[in-house]
């Protein structure tokens, strides 16, 4: 499909996921990265205590 077929099935069909391809489909910027961090132990405990 075109970019122009496509703004118009947006423009005007009332769902477009017939349109797309779920199987391709990713958030931009929500892949992780392992960190490590050193809190100290009351707020290790205050995070305790909220979750």
């Amino acid at each position: 499909m075109k970019t122009e077929e496509f703004d118009k099935a947006f423009d005007e069909a009332p769902d477009i996921i017939p349109y797309l391809d779920l199987n391709k489909a990713r958030r931009i910027r929500q892949q992780y990265k392992k960190v490590n961090v050193d809190f100290p132990v009351w707020m290790i405990d205050l995070l305790d205590k909220e979750a």
